[in-house]
């Protein structure tokens, strides 16, 4: 008996330990993905992988059908694993959700955000003003100011679809176009922070209909500035 618990035990440290090896490689290959350092169409090859990540096949092949299931990542038969490649459509209709469900979720926000979350959206809204050229930064605040929103909405569901949004969007979204610049134009970047303005004051008065409205008629903006881009 004894043996027994002992041998279930080993067995049981065993999966943990490459459930987290696994978690790890999907963490490494989704920042990747997101960040345009693994560019669309690229090919995921196992091998390569796991030599730069130092691991076996398995954890590779378990964490490429998870980041599939996410849609970062597509199967093609015969050939392998590949960065997922937006037409201009998936990218409209990528903002066309988020520019509703985030909507849907400032407008509960507005009657349910905290004081402590409303003064860390204040404060990344002033670092976004003042470093508009630190675009790395920039969007790690804006990707920040967009979750507090989210997560204050207090809609389980609604919550749960946009982080999975959130993965595509919007980083990957620009990454996936060569020659969208890396940097966006001071024109744009002054109407961003003019833009969270206007969905700060609308929480702050806890008007759920204006907090709406904004956040729609924000994303809905930087929807066009991307088009114009793609399209330039």
């Amino acid at each position: 008996m004894d043996g027994l618990l002992k041998r279930h035990k080993m067995i049981r440290s065993e999966l943990s330990e490459h459930k987290q090896l696994q978690d790890l490689v999907v963490e490494r290959l989704r920042a990747q993905i997101s960040a345009g350092k693994l560019l669309p169409g690229e090919w995921l090859r196992q091998e390569r992988l796991a030599a730069e990540l130092g691991t076996s096949y398995t954890p590779i092949r378990e964490a490429l059908k998870q980041l599939e299931a996410e849609g970062l990542v597509e199967h093609v038969p015969y050939r392998g694993a590949r960065v997922v490649q937006f037409s201009a459509d998936d990218v409209e209709d990528i903002y066309t959700i988020r520019s509703v469900l985030e909507g849907l979720a400032a407008a509960s926000a507005a009657g349910r955000l905290t004081g402590e979350q409303l003064a860390e959206l204040c404060a990344l809204h002033e670092q976004m003003s003042a470093h508009p050229g630190d675009i790395e930064r920039v969007r790690e605040w804006n990707r920040r100011f967009h979750q507090i929103i989210i997560e204050a909405s207090g809609r389980t569901y609604l919550i749960r679809t946009l982080k999975a949004v959130w993965m595509w969007s919007p980083a990957m979204l620009w990454s996936q176009f060569a020659h969208v610049p890396g940097m966006p134009d001071d024109e744009r970047a002054e109407e961003d922070n003019a833009e969270h303005a206007e969905i700060l004051r609308a929480l702050e008065a806890h008007d759920s209909e204006a907090a709406e409205r904004a956040m729609r008629q924000h994303i809905e903006q930087a929807w066009r500035a991307l088009v114009k881009h793609i399209k330039g």
